[in-house]
């Protein structure tokens, strides 16, 4: 059993600048209401915005999950950037990404771009994609499973890419530090607040999207996929994207699954793992 009575997820941004329109957040509380939007200040959230709001809510027994990779592979190549004197545990390196990068809005562009060719692939001209395309245990196995296969965080070309985010979101989750228990770097708590990585897929599959087929663009669509969860239909949104039905549908999934003692203890998720690369909630 989990003491959580309150669920939100977040949806990414590695873009550049200070606000993005790619950042989406939701909420839900126990029961089968549906999640609502948190609406930020200004026309978007900012990175820096999105770790004010996780400061604040230190104390709330709320589970929130974050949709970027927490770490990069290690345990099958030995090291985060081969050939790179780097820290071999994630909150180092986390400091070490946030120390090399000077973006603005807890950024981290520049410190793919400084890489290019050497361990993130931007196109051609880097060489063979093939070559840079490194996943995680974790990720190995979801794909080994039939999830389908994840980005890799060294792609940082197209728009599924996931690179540039992840290393942004390594940044908010240093500046976050202690504040909040992130899972499974720490251990689960048993009171407050928590943070786990998530995989927006996995919400869409669990509510009957096959793969690749996981977007809902309008409101019947998303109550269709609330409704298998087990979720009561939203409220009207003022406008719909990708970014705002992804967070509510995944909010309600944390909500219906994070009881499920099986996603916490994982057979697959070793010490080793945990504290240097994650894992993804909801990969068993």
């Amino acid at each position: 059993m989990t003491h959580f009575k309150r669920f939100a997820a977040i949806d990414w941004s590695g873009a550049k600048g200070d606000r993005h329109k790619g950042i989406a957040l939701a909420i839900c509380d126990e029961g089968d209401a549906a999640p609502w939007l948190v609406t930020p200040e200004g026309r978007a959230w900012s990175r820096s915005g999105i770790l004010d709001w996780l400061s604040a809510q230190a104390d709330m027994p709320m589970l929130i999950g974050l949709d970027f990779s927490f770490a990069p592979p290690l345990v099958t190549r030995g090291s985060y950037l081969p050939g790179e004197t780097t820290p071999d545990t994630a909150r180092a390196f986390w400091s070490y990404v946030d120390e090399q990068c000077g973006d603005v809005d807890l950024g981290a562009a520049s410190f793919l771009e400084q890489r290019r060719g050497r361990h993130f692939y931007f196109g051609a001209a880097d060489g063979r994609k093939a070559d840079f395309m490194h996943l995680r245990i974790c990720e190995q196995h979801y794909n080994a499973q039939g999830g389908g296969k994840p980005s890799s965080v060294y792609d940082a070309i197209g728009a599924a890419q996931v690179a540039k985010a992840s290393f942004a979101g390594m940044r908010v989750l240093h500046h976050l530090g202690k504040q909040l228990p992130i899972w499974p770097f720490d251990p689960r708590p048993q009171a407050g607040a928590a943070i786990v990585e998530i995989y927006t897929s996995i919400a869409a599959r669990a509510a009957g999207f096959g793969k690749g087929r996981s977007k809902m663009r309008n409101g019947q669509a998303l109550d269709a996929a609330l409704a298998q969860i087990g979720c009561a239909p939203h409220d009207a949104l003022d406008a719909y994207s990708d970014h705002a039905t992804d967070v509510i549908l995944t909010a309600a999934w944390l909500r219906a699954n994070a009881k499920r003692q099986d996603l916490w203890s994982p057979p697959a998720l070793s010490d080793k793992i945990a504290h240097t690369e994650g894992w993804t909630f909801g990969v068993v």
